[in-house]
């Protein structure tokens, strides 16, 4: 693997000065209310358009990586983070993490593997700043949120299956997962 030339692939999970656990970096790759999926080239440092969402299709909230983690599928972890409006491609936010859409992915006829989606939020959100739990921002949000998923993945030929949430410390424990996978794939 050639090594990124993007700063943000180089920051850890979590900022050094975070008093609570469950603070992450994340980098944000496509805004909220954006039809187009951007991600990270991390050969040539740059944000790229990965593909067109179907028409009337958006995505509900910030998404972006945790940077210092690696996934099951080799990638860092993705992350949802609730926020009062879009943010933009490489923005850094330190978002408080408060459970996890566990989920299985496939293609075809692939053998499904395990890719959970995160879900966080900014103490900056004047609406979601104080949430701490799933229940804190509602069943309404976290069901649209796994809707969203679920076509999303649909619209690429894939199937996303929810297989239940996590609480703010199930999160957690995959982000220290990831830590440790990206410390050892180096």
């Amino acid at each position: 693997m050639t090594r990124s030339t993007h700063p943000a692939t180089k920051l850890p999970p979590r900022p050094d000065v975070a008093d609570d656990p469950a603070v992450v970096h994340v980098v944000i790759e496509t805004p909220q209310g954006s039809a187009h999926k951007l991600a990270l080239d991390e050969e040539r440092g740059l944000f790229v358009l990965k593909r067109a969402l179907p028409l009337g299709m958006a995505f509900p909230y910030d998404f972006g990586f945790i940077p210092g983690t690696r996934g099951d599928d080799g990638a860092p972890l993705d992350v949802l983070v609730l926020l009062d409006g879009p943010t933009a491609p490489g923005v850094l936010v330190e978002a408080r993490l408060i459970g996890v859409i566990e989920a299985e992915q496939h293609e075809g006829e692939e053998k499904p593997e395990r890719n959970d989606r995160l879900l966080a939020v900014s103490p900056l959100s004047a609406r979601h700043g104080d949430a701490r739990t799933l229940d804190d921002v509602g069943a309404r949000t976290v069901d649209e949120i796994e809707r969203f998923l679920v076509r999303y993945q649909e619209a690429l030929g894939r199937t996303f299956t929810p297989l239940g949430r996590g609480d703010a410390k199930a999160a957690r424990r995959l982000v220290d997962e990831g830590a440790r996978r990206h410390a050892t794939a180096r």
